[in-house]
């Protein structure tokens, strides 16, 4: 069994006032994975490779991912 990397989580600058509450946040330290979680749910990591990230960041940023519509 191998051991859980260490993973150096990091939010979002908007995320980090005090009154913000829960934020998405990412580890990118461990090399070759991208690591996701939930400020609320900090026990709760989802992981991917540095290609799957960028597929994802790119299909938000097409707006993909639009809650809005």
């Amino acid at each position: 069994m191998s051991a859980i990397p260490e993973y150096e989580f990091i939010s979002a600058a908007a995320c980090r006032d005090k009154k913000v509450g829960n934020c998405p946040q990412v580890a990118v330290n461990v090399p070759g994975v991208v690591a996701l979680r939930d400020s609320e749910r900090p026990e709760t990591i989802v992981t991917m490779t540095p290609d799957q990230w960028r597929t994802l960041a790119d299909a938000v940023k097409a707006g993909e991912f639009d809650l809005s519509a």
